[in-house]
């Protein structure tokens, strides 16, 4: 079988029928039997073969398309990625495919598998919940480069560009627990996630190394959105002892912790402190501006381009896996020491 992009000679040796038969089938063709059409349509599958709409000349041609595809484009930190994403490969003369899934494993096949029948020469992919290695793999197979931004997936065997989740959750803790609190929740984010799993992690070693216990309790897992940090915060706030400041798993998290705050007659940095991570852009002008992790969507979504067209250019497929630094930007969401000292009082 040749190396590369699979073809129909590949299927056709592979069902051992003719290329003509094959292409009947890929045509919907009811000139051929059903037995044989379910035999050619099980070696597609198996060769995770993908139909081009392209001239039969310009099949093996390399396109100037860069699929994007993330699971949820509502969200600032995403679309802010797609940004940077565009200003390089636009200045690097190629077009941007952009597709929200919508946190949809099916969606995400089908609009992968679209953008592989128009040809991209790579793609860019915050992954859908439930995303596995698998997934991958016939891209992997056809060689065309793949960069996973934001979410990890183990064994996916493509490169990958993530932020330090561990280290800027754990510093944000820190933070917290430097101005005096002792009930700090983690507010926030879908708890059968890699990123979850690893902000959550550094959670509990901040805690740890304040000499804080890790209380459960203090863990509320809702939709990474304003929507779920309004219902976050409105969950803590029903037990028996309650939290005086929260981590949020992103900055919408964190919006909505202040709404739900406000809602409550608390007001977000001087009743209580908040955390976000990400520092979109809103969260410098927000009131009170937000203190959070910073990550630079834009600047994550330009290196993840230039990546990428470094694979695409040099015709190598290498996986890299790199985990960008993060920074702790303090504003007023957080309030002070001496605040912090009089909501203990109070709760």
């Amino acid at each position: 079988m040749s190396k590369g992009r699979v073809t129909v000679i590949d299927i056709a040796h592979a069902a051992g029928v003719s290329k003509s038969t094959v292409s009947l089938v890929l045509q919907g063709s009811p000139l051929v039997n059903e037995a044989t059409r379910a035999k050619v349509n099980a070696v597609i599958r198996e060769l995770g073969y993908v139909y081009n709409r392209g001239a039969a000349n310009l099949r093996q041609a390399k396109s100037k398309i860069v699929g994007i595809v993330v699971n949820d484009l509502t969200n600032s930190f995403l679309a802010e990625l797609a940004v940077g994403v565009d200003m390089v490969v636009q200045s690097a003369g190629y077009v941007q495919f952009l597709s929200n899934t919508g946190e949809s494993i099916d969606r995400q096949r089908e609009v992968v598998a679209s953008m592989r029948e128009h040809g991209i020469s790579g793609l860019i992919v915050s992954p859908a919940r439930g995303t596995d290695a698998a997934d991958f793999k016939p891209l992997t197979n056809a060689g065309i480069p793949v960069m996973i931004v934001v979410r990890n997936i183990p064994g996916a065997k493509v490169s990958s560009l993530v932020s330090d989740n561990f280290a800027g959750a754990s510093a944000a803790v820190e933070h917290l627990a430097g101005l005096g609190h002792r009930r700090i929740a983690f507010m926030g984010g879908f708890a059968n996630t890699a990123v979850f799993a690893e902000r959550l992690g550094g959670y509990r070693d901040a805690l740890a190394k304040a000499g804080i216990a890790f209380d459960d309790e203090l863990v509320v897992a809702t939709a990474p959105s304003r929507a779920g940090g309004v219902e976050a915060v409105g969950r803590a706030m029903l037990l028996a002892h309650k939290p005086t400041a929260a981590l949020c798993f992103n900055d919408a998290v964190a919006f909505g912790v202040c709404d739900g705050l406000r809602a409550r007659r608390l007001e977000p940095g001087v009743d209580f402190a908040v955390v976000g991570f990400d520092d979109v852009i809103e969260a410098e002008s927000a009131v009170p501006a937000l203190t959070t992790i910073s990550v630079d969507p834009q600047g994550m979504g330009r290196r993840a381009a230039q990546l990428l067209l470094k694979q695409i250019n040099s015709g190598k497929v290498e996986a890299e896996a790199i985990v960008s630094a993060v920074r702790l930007v303090v504003r007023q969401s957080s309030g002070t020491a001496l605040d912090a000292t009089a909501r203990r009082a109070v709760s």
